[in-house]
């Protein structure tokens, strides 16, 4: 595999040229790129930044009491960098939620200490409980019916054993050219106005089976994790006040539910003992995004802006989803402000919050600063509900600092190398975005591909017609071990690749902030039509 190392000096003859112009007119400077290369790679503190991340603070899940550390431990270092305006900008949220500690034992037929931990936002036990397990599969709530007036007293595991997922490809991997090329393809947007509507009955099926596993007698409950190897995840979502789950839940590693799924098949159920110790923290309802800025020249230029979310789950310590992220933003931030740039339009800096239960960080944003969807007459949503929903909803209506945003950038896909960025179906912007990416050739960047990618904080900035982007990273063992589960630590992120994606994402910063132009913007959304009207979905998945 090539080797992607690389010292200062080197980097610093990747720019020997002055400054070239782009397709757009718009002038790089490569003088500035050298500054951002030193400062990135001989003075870099991305990796201390993002140890403490993840050693010192730990998994951030919303609200928790280790959230509330991050939100301040941030504030203070982009401050300390000289960075201004630095503040927090609250909305709605819900509950804190914190583990104690816990614990998930089998006791008979023998004694094993099971992998396991408790699903977030789920209530505790109040001390140790045992009892019987009973298999009963549940996915929909005509389900109950099979189980109803078998679960007093148990504990009931809801999840559907399978019989392994043992992988079939290299855990760790690096993009190749072949796959990235692939990439590189239009996708036609696709408009299902039903789907919200499938994702939200799943969500109120939830709610429903805690209600009837309580109705039933139930002392607790336990799914299986969606990932071999031991890995466990405790992913939930009923954070918003009077959402709590009626009872406990535990997630239980992959090979010890399948054991006690086949145990149970033979005929003598085992007993589990459970000690959840959890806490919930209602002292504040409101989740609190992080902002920090560079100060622009010129106060009618607008900004530039980039993001990554500060939150995470619980069951690792949020190294690489999104600690990673979120250190190359701050360490963006920092090579910046050493290097001396004074742009022409403000560099804003943002570390989103509630990324994991929704993108509602930067939804909060985007409807404080961007645009609303959407009639008055609409219900009002919380939670999850206002995820599903929101792009659905017409008409948008910008506020008044809606052209204000000249370009954003994201990072939530790991530690792994920057290859490039998605166009986002923006073929305007590709000859610039390639422009801008030519110095960092010799550190494997060079991809500007046109198609579009979801599930993060760029999506509703999108979705309103601002000009948000996500870069493309290697995917490393992102997706196959450390995303949301209990091996997200500090030890799977590689220092070569954050200094890198840091001294890519200042110099993208620092050439949006001073382009004659801001980026062309998408066409502004307006309501699609259904393009394949005889396409039937199964909403029962």
């Amino acid at each position: 595999m090539r080797s992607y190392l690389f010292t200062a000096a080197a980097a610093l003859a990747i720019a020997a040229p002055i400054s070239a112009q782009t397709a757009t007119g718009q002038v790089v400077d490569k003088n500035q790129v050298n500054k951002i290369i030193d400062e990135g790679t001989t003075r870099s503190q991305v990796m201390l930044t993002a140890a403490y991340l993840s050693d010192e603070i730990g998994p951030r899940l919303t609200n928790s009491p280790s959230m509330r550390v991050a939100e301040d431990w941030t504030q203070k270092k982009f401050a300390e960098w000289g960075l201004k305006n630095v503040h927090k900008e609250g909305f709605d949220f819900g509950r804190g939620w914190t583990i104690e500690r816990s614990s998930v034992r089998m006791i008979t037929p023998r004694p094993i200490q099971l992998t396991a931990i408790p699903i977030a936002w789920t209530p505790g036990t109040n001390g140790t409980i045992s009892a019987p397990v009973f298999v009963a599969p549940m996915k929909r709530e005509r389900d109950f019916d099979k189980w109803r007036g078998q679960l007093k007293g148990k504990i009931v595991l809801v999840t559907l054993p399978n019989t392994g997922n043992e992988p079939d490809t290299a855990p760790f991997k690096r993009y190749t050219a072949e796959e990235l090329g692939k990439l590189d393809q239009y996708e036609q947007p696709k408009y299902d106005p039903e789907a919200a509507d499938r994702r939200l009955k799943r969500l109120d099926y939830t709610k429903k089976l805690g209600e009837f596993l309580k109705a039933e007698g139930a002392l607790a409950y336990a799914t299986m994790s969606y990932r071999d190897g031991k890995l466990v995840h405790g992913e939930g979502y009923m954070f918003g006040t009077g959402e709590t789950m009626p009872l406990p839940g535990v997630e239980i590693a992959a090979e010890d539910y399948r054991r006690l799924a086949r145990l149970t098949k033979l005929g003598r159920a085992p007993t589990l003992e459970i000690n959840s110790d959890v806490r919930f923290d209602d002292s504040d309802s409101k989740a609190y995004n992080v902002i920090a800025e560079i100060p622009g020249t010129d106060p009618k230029a607008g900004y530039v802006m980039a993001g990554a979310h500060l939150d995470s789950w619980v069951a690792g310590d949020g190294a690489g989803d999104n600690g990673a992220g979120t250190a190359m933003i701050m360490e963006a931030a920092r090579i910046l402000s050493a290097s001396g740039v004074r742009p022409k339009r403000t560099i804003r800096f943002a570390l989103w919050v509630g990324e994991e239960q929704g993108l509602l960080g930067s939804l909060a944003y985007v409807e404080q600063h961007l645009a609303t969807r959407g009639s008055p007459s609409d219900p009002v949503q919380t939670g999850m509900k206002r995820f599903y929903g929101w792009s659905n909803r017409w008409p948008i209506k910008p506020q008044p600092g809606y052209g204000d945003l000249a370009a954003y950038f994201n990072l939530d896909n790991g530690s792994g190398r920057i290859r490039g960025i998605y166009a986002e179906n923006n073929p305007a912007v590709v000859s610039t975005f390639k422009e801008w990416l030519a110095p960092f050739a010799s550190m494997g960047a060079t991809n500007v591909v046109i198609r579009k990618t979801g599930g993060t904080d760029h999506v509703f900035m999108q979705a309103v017609g601002a000009p948000g982007f996500q870069f493309i990273q290697d995917p490393l063992d992102y997706s196959s071990r450390t995303h949301h589960s209990s091996v997200d630590t500090f030890d799977h992120l590689k220092a070569d690749d954050l200094r890198q994606g840091s001294i890519i994402l200042a110099s993208f910063l620092a050439n949006a902030a001073n382009a004659d132009k801001a980026l062309p913007r998408p066409p502004f959304p307006t309501k699609p039509v259904v393009t394949d009207p005889f396409a039937y979905t199964d909403d029962e998945d």
